[in-house]
């Protein structure tokens, strides 16, 4: 068998976050995609109708958006994530997948009572421009769902030392399961992601910290090190300190 492509790889590396042996690793992501399931459907409470995911990878939100909303778009850049896509939603006649590049979109202007958009900033060379891109698709008074990794958690500054020639294939042995490049090109702080999505014009409405990484201790202290993070991370949510942690998310307004 030939190598895989690199989209191929990525959806391996996808489907292995949220059901990694490392306990650490497991706990990262399904965090995060636990708390945008829920505020998908408190926003669909108060704003139902038609809703658009932009960048939508793995395709573990679209069920979740399915279930709440009319109508749901989820777009992603290449037909491989479209295919790998068509399986999960079977049968969901109200979801339409799409390519589709939000800093230059197609889709129609003021249409969509929520936007999501998780975990994708950070692959685009200019930031500011998708979320311009997600303000002209919002309907007005539509709501947005943003996650995006802080610029200089312990994660990503650990990723900077992680993925160098030859440590990276350590790596790989130490957690024995896919472990990719992150291909984070445009990583922010907290301040400037909420000057970008205060400067397209929204209001933000909710905001959320999660994510400690502490290395060494997710690589080899097991389940009793990933509880001593969640301990840690909770008392360093709402201090100076803040920034050590992984993923940033919000919930604003337009």
């Amino acid at each position: 068998m030939g190598a895989q492509t690199p989209e191929a790889q990525r959806v391996d590396l996808y489907e292995t976050l949220y059901n990694s042996r490392n306990p650490t690793r497991r706990w990262l992501h399904c965090t995060r995609r636990d708390w945008i399931m829920a505020r998908i459907a408190e926003c669909a409470q108060e704003r139902p109708g038609r809703a658009l995911e932009v960048g939508f990878g793995a395709g573990i939100y679209l069920k979740t958006l399915a279930s709440h909303y009319d109508e749901v778009y989820a777009t992603d850049l290449n037909d491989y994530q479209i295919d790998h896509a068509r399986a999960q939603v079977a049968g969901l006649d109200n979801v339409r997948l799409l390519i589709d590049d939000i800093t230059d979109t197609r889709l129609p202007e003021r249409s969509f009572d929520l936007v999501v958009c998780s975990e994708v900033l950070e692959h685009i060379a200019d930031p500011r421009r998708a979320i311009d891109g997600i303000r002209r698709v919002i309907a007005p008074g539509g709501l947005v769902l943003v996650s995006t990794p802080q610029r200089y958690s312990l994660m990503e500054l650990t990723c900077k030392v992680a993925f160098m020639p030859g440590i990276i294939e350590l790596v790989r042995r130490i957690y024995a399961e896919p472990v990719l490049e992150t291909g984070h090109i445009s990583l922010m702080t907290g301040r400037q992601m909420r000057d970008a999505l205060e400067g397209a014009g929204f209001r933000i409405r909710q905001q959320f910290k999660s994510g400690l990484y502490l290395p060494l201790i997710a690589e080899f202290a097991g389940p009793a090190g990933m509880r001593f993070a969640r301990w840690l991370e909770q008392r360093l949510r709402r201090g100076p300190l803040s920034w050590m942690l992984w993923t940033q998310y919000y919930v604003a307004q337009s």
